[in-house]
């Protein structure tokens, strides 16, 4: 595990100033105490712990950058997409409400798609492997429109497709979206659709037990708290690391650690190289100079030794490595004003339908530029999709009565 923090060495000096800095950050937090539940409340809890991550972790680093600098456009940036994604939310009116008949027909095309593209991409590939050595083995022999569409698929389809069902009472429907999503990790060997069933089940049942929002708390911090546990067991000599540091290492450092170990390092890359300005997004390189031709990802696996490709999310790429430290919280509120649009299109849409359908994507989106999850995880149609939901699919008269008030 050492690849992944070779950077950070605690040093109790330090620590004072940490302290004081997390708790200076902290009153941001309580803006969720007054915020409706939303997608964007979703996403910008994720988005405030990686942040808060950073402000901790930065003061242990020991790469060289001006974190006083760094650490206040942080703190700005989430300040910036909170406002927006967290209170921005009133309804669009649905130009013409689908029926259910034609909606149900909508979800078995949008199944059958799924279906035949995973079919296609088994004749490609199709084994089954270890978490740890799917990353190595990734899209190696797929096709590039497969490999975009198992992001899609992945990400936002299928876990759609699951909220519906359960939502029309379809138990068999959604246990089989849960197998097809599942059947795309010997295809595309992500581990995303290799945790997802059990992620969106364990979504579904949080939410109906606890709401929306004290279920987006605990789906953070009960698998981080399970896996500090474990950790201290195995330390303690009571677990054997075989048992405790696949855990360790897949949730509490590559779900919690990484998006804000990224932030460090992509602060650091970019404080001593060129800035992109936006060119790292494909429509616009080719359109424009650009000083590197690699993904971002690649640069930085390049430049440290993380042990992999190194993709973070929109307040990296769109932020830092676009716009520098200064300008970087307009790059980020720009993205907090999308979210925003999402929140208008999913409003009157029960909270635990937006909160299961999107749980992919969140996680997606810790670990990739917004850009890439509008278009290449399906962000984008996602959104589409919650705004058509016939929202008497859940009340009937909830749509007009929502759309009106």
């Amino acid at each position: 595990m050492q690849q992944f923090y070779h950077h950070l060495a605690y040093d109790p000096g330090r620590l004072l100033s940490a302290v004081v800095v997390m708790a200076a950050v902290a009153p941001v937090l309580l803006l969720f105490t007054f915020a409706e539940f939303s997608f964007g409340y979703f996403l910008g809890f994720y988005f405030s712990s990686m942040v808060v991550g950073y402000l901790w972790l930065s003061f242990f680093s020991n790469l060289q950058y001006d974190r006083q600098l760094a650490g206040l456009s942080a703190a700005v940036s989430l300040i910036g997409f909170l406002l927006p994604a967290l209170f921005v939310s009133a309804p669009f009116r649905q130009m013409r409400a689908m029926s259910l008949r034609v909606f149900d027909r909508l979800l078995i095309g949008i199944f059958l798609v799924c279906l035949v593209m995973v079919a296609i991409g088994a004749g490609y590939n199709f084994r089954f492997v270890s978490p740890g050595d799917a990353s190595n083995l990734r899209g190696n022999s797929l096709p590039t429109l497969l490999v975009y569409f198992n992001g899609v698929a992945t990400s936002s389809l299928l876990p759609f497709l699951f909220a519906c069902f359960v939502a029309r009472h379809h138990s068999w429907r959604a246990g089989a979206a849960l197998v097809l999503l599942f059947l795309y990790y010997p295809v595309s060997t992500s581990k995303v659709a290799l945790f997802a069933p059990a992620w969106l089940v364990l979504m579904l049942v949080f939410s109906r037990s606890f709401g929306a929002r004290i279920a987006v708390v605990l789906s953070l911090l009960l698998p981080a708290l399970a896996g500090v546990i474990l950790f201290f067991l195995y330390r303690n000599g009571v677990l054997p690391s075989q048992v405790v540091l696949p855990y360790f290492l897949n949730v509490n450092l590559r779900v919690v650690a990484i998006p804000s170990i990224a932030l460090d390092i992509y602060n650091a890359f970019f404080s001593s190289h060129p800035l992109t300005y936006f060119c790292q997004i494909r429509v616009l390189k080719s359109a424009m100079d650009c000083p590197y031709q690699d993904q971002l990802s690649i640069v930085m696996a390049n430049n440290y030794p993380f042990g992999g490709n190194l993709n973070a999310s929109l307040f990296a790429t769109e932020g830092i490595a676009s716009l520098g430290p200064w300008l970087a919280p307009i790059s980020v509120l720009a993205g907090g004003l999308i979210i925003a649009l999402a929140n208008r299109l999913s409003a009157c849409l029960p909270p635990w339908f937006v909160l299961v359908s999107g749980a992919i994507l969140v996680q997606v989106m810790l670990n990739i530029p917004l850009s890439t999850a509008l278009l290449s995880h399906g962000a984008g149609f996602l959104f589409f999709l919650w705004y058509i939901t016939p929202r008497s699919m859940f009340e009937p008269g909830a749509s007009s009565t929502c759309a009106l008030r």
